[in-house]
């Protein structure tokens, strides 16, 4: 059947042509990243936590003026449009494609790890010095900073908790895949409104976004401190890898099995005439 398919499409590959050019644009958009240096990681990284300060600046603003997260849920969705725009990079953003380019050893493990670990560091230190300014600019959204913020740190590690951190590691992903599959760029900001709206709208545990919450309460005077907010921190960011790679990737790795297994033939034969040459 796999034969037939592949004889009815434009590609040789088992599978459908979209799925199969979605794939290697994935790969080939993984591989790109994880060869970044440390500047151009941190440097992406750091712009990705000044853009998404910005939706939650838009978050803290609405939320003060109605009193709902539904509504102040789609004024952060500024924060992922102009992540999408200006190319750069949000921690829980890199799950789905740089994973995709390991796998098909397009890269290593030791890059996938400077990627995410690069990015979520320079993701905080961004979004942290936009909330200094939000606070220091704004004195009034303090307080509502402090009222959002209680939220995540007060909340207890349990099931409830766990789950928060999966579904939003797991909405990312798949804001993620939903702008892959697609390059109409309405469709990808369609893609990035609807993910703010279940992220901030439903207060999903979302280990960047509501630690720029944290930030901006505890710069504001909150009567909690940072250790409060990394025994939530911890915990969330875990839940976020996870959800992103087993509820999003792993099934999109099962679907794209042959292609991937293809490509990894395409690695190896590339670094043996390499090593040979």
């Amino acid at each position: 059947m796999s034969d037939t398919r592949a004889d009815l499409g434009e590609h040789d590959e088992p599978a459908e042509d979209d799925v199969v050019e979605a794939f290697d644009a994935i790969v080939a958009e993984g591989a790109q990243r994880l060869h970044r240096s440390w500047r151009e990681v941190l440097t992406t990284g750091l712009a990705g936590g000044l853009e998404v300060g910005t939706g939650v600046l838009a978050l803290l603003a609405v939320y003060a003026e109605t009193g709902s997260h539904l509504l102040s849920g789609l004024a952060f969705s500024i924060g992922l449009v102009a992540l999408l725009l200006a190319r750069s990079e949000l921690f829980t953003e890199g799950f789905l494609v740089p994973v995709t380019a390991v796998v098909a050893k397009r890269a290593s493990v030791r890059q996938l790890g400077k990627l995410w670990g690069g990015t979520l560091l320079a993701n905080l230190v961004g979004g942290w010095l936009v909330m200094w300014l939000v606070v220091h600019a704004l004195p009034d959204l303090g307080t509502t900073a402090v009222e959002s913020a209680v939220h995540f740190v007060d909340a207890p590690l349990d099931l409830q908790s766990i789950c928060l951190g999966l579904l939003a590691g797991s909405v990312l992903t798949l804001m993620t895949r939903m702008q892959h599959g697609t390059e109409s760029d309405p469709a990808k900001i369609v893609a990035a409104v609807a993910a703010a709206f279940l992220l901030a709208g439903l207060q999903l545990f979302h280990s960047v976004l509501d630690s720029l919450l944290v930030f901006a309460a505890l710069i504001a005077g909150a009567p909690f401190g940072y250790g409060d907010w990394l025994a939530w921190f911890w915990y969330t960011a875990l839940a976020n890898v996870v959800g992103g790679l087993v509820v999003v990737t792993l099934l999109r790795l099962v679907r794209s099995k042959d292609l991937i297994e293809s490509e990894r033939g395409e690695a190896e034969a590339e670094s043996g005439s390499e090593s040979g040459a």
